[in-house]
């Protein structure tokens, strides 16, 4: 089967597709304990073993090659949910803060610190706190925009991240 799929037969894909799609599936929604989620990361992986060649990397044990990278792809998307729920809570929390509407309600003391906070931030660690918590952006994306490494870019939101924790704890004591 791997010769023929090195040989581009989309047969031995089909085959291979119609083999382990299901057992894939299983292993996938062990990790991610959603159905949804299981089936897209698995399908994703046959969508790059054809276009991305990937079947190139077959070797003896094919089987083997395929339980491995979709527990990789589903560690992968794991890691990355959190890194975005965290980004999420961050964002939530920073954007409340520098909203410059008035509400009619009073504001919770923990987002008039924050927004009392950020309005003395200055410079890049503000521009990095706005481009990556607020509007989202990857930080290769904002790093490449301020002019700076990512490893520079993660140096001012830890900066900027250490100095609004700090700056809260003393607001609660």
């Amino acid at each position: 089967m791997v010769e023929r799929l090195k040989n581009k037969d989309f047969s031995a894909f089909d085959e291979l597709y119609l083999k382990y799609f299901k057992l894939l599936c299983t292993s996938a929604y062990f990790f991610l304990k959603n159905e949804s989620d299981a089936k897209d990361v698995v399908q994703n992986l046959f969508v790059d073993i054809w276009e991305k060649k990937l079947y190139n990397n077959f070797h003896n044990d094919v089987k083997g090659y395929l339980f491995l990278a979709v527990k990789n792809r589903c560690l992968n998307r794991i890691k990355s949910q959190a890194v975005q729920d965290k980004r999420n809570e961050i964002a939530m929390s920073v954007g409340a803060a520098l909203e410059q509407e008035q509400d009619p309600l009073p504001q919770p003391d923990v987002e008039a610190a924050l927004r009392e906070m950020l309005h003395t931030m200055k410079g890049q660690k503000l521009t990095a706190v706005k481009m990556v918590y607020l509007e989202g952006k990857k930080y290769k994306d904002a790093a490449n925009e301020m002019g700076i490494s990512v490893n520079s870019l993660k140096t001012h939101l830890k900066s900027a991240l250490k100095m609004l924790r700090l700056g809260l704890k003393e607001k609660n004591h």
